[in-house]
């Protein structure tokens, strides 16, 4: 018992050092981050002041709005209370452009040909489904979806949407939209393909952003991601049993894949458990492949949902 008690100690101090050499690397890579405060300029900006904005910002002003909809905009109450509101919490936004920084260090390692883009912060309204945007040369991130989950903007938003609308989610959210970038869409309508597409998802985030806590990553709580390792087995054993796997019935989505307060069994337990459910155990899936497969990213990235799980070998712990 000693001597596997040793070795597995060994194994692990191996695996710890290897992966701090890889930090080490990776946070030598040379990336620029380039962060323009558009809601800032903005707010500070005057009638007069528009046609320089629009220069300088073209892609934040659609043809289609006259200048007398940005007048009335700079005038507009609400929009000074969320400035006001916004510099409250991100005065200095040294902290997190660090941590996108880091973002795009771990992207380029992993995606040699990546070139940063440019990071513009605005005011969304709100827009919480499309928090952090990214188009090739640009990511937008609306920085009114992250002023604490208690917000008074966010009082008519359930619980289990606004509890990520914390600081500390924004660079948890540019590599969730960077990798989105990186994973095959689905190509079918099992089950088991939308498992696999986010566990993909997941599996890349986590690549992107490691020093992420895995709950940050799943948008949990710590309790929400603890009860979905406890139980684990029994999701799995339910999606077995029920033979939900290869199945293309659309309820399955809202039920296990959805966001959703709570996940789907039609079981007294319900109330307890978060929701997305299928989204974790998608993870669980790829991650198990990667460790059982020596593939590369990419290779594992292009696999078949039905081909990857066949090969994952995934059998959660009783």
């Amino acid at each position: 018992m000693n001597k596997f008690l040793c070795l597995l100690t060994t194994v692990v101090f191996v695996a710890c050092s290897n992966q701090s050499k890889l930090e080490e690397e990776i946070a030598q890579i040379a990336v620029t981050v380039d962060v323009s405060r558009f809601e800032v300029a903005f707010s500070e900006a005057t009638p007069k002041d528009l046609p320089k904005l629009k220069s300088t910002y073209p892609y934040l002003f659609p043809a289609e709005f006259s200048d007398d909809v940005w007048f009335s905009r700079m005038n507009d109450s609400l929009q000074k209370d969320i400035f006001k509101e916004i510099q409250l919490q991100f005065r200095d936004f040294q902290k997190e452009e660090s941590e996108i920084k880091s973002v795009f260090q771990h992207v380029k390692y992993y995606y040699p040909n990546f070139e940063s883009p440019k990071v513009v912060t605005v005011i969304s309204d709100v827009d919480y489904k499309n928090r952090v945007i990214y188009a090739d040369s640009l990511l937008l991130i609306g920085l009114d979806n992250y002023l604490g989950a208690s917000h008074k903007y966010y009082g008519g938003i359930q619980q289990y949407i606004k509890k990520n609308f914390e600081a500390e989610q924004i660079p948890v959210d540019v590599a969730r939209t960077l990798a989105k970038s990186k994973v095959p869409s689905v190509q079918s309508r099992t089950f088991l393909a939308q498992l696999v597409y986010f566990g993909k998802l997941y599996y890349l985030m986590d690549l992107f952003y490691p020093s992420a806590e895995k709950n940050k990553i799943m948008g949990y709580t710590q309790n929400e991601y603890n009860w979905a390792l406890a139980n684990e087995n029994y999701i799995w054993r339910y999606f077995i049993e029920r033979e939900l796997l290869f199945s293309t019935e659309a309820k399955l989505n809202e039920r296990f894949i959805n966001p959703a307060p709570f996940s789907k069994f039609y079981l007294e337990l319900d109330n307890e458990s978060p929701g997305r459910l299928g989204q974790f155990i998608g993870w669980q899936i790829v991650s198990s492949y990667m460790q059982n497969n020596e593939v590369s990213l990419q290779q594992m990235l292009n696999t078949s949902a039905e081909e990857l799980f066949n090969k994952s070998k995934y059998k959660p712990e009783k």
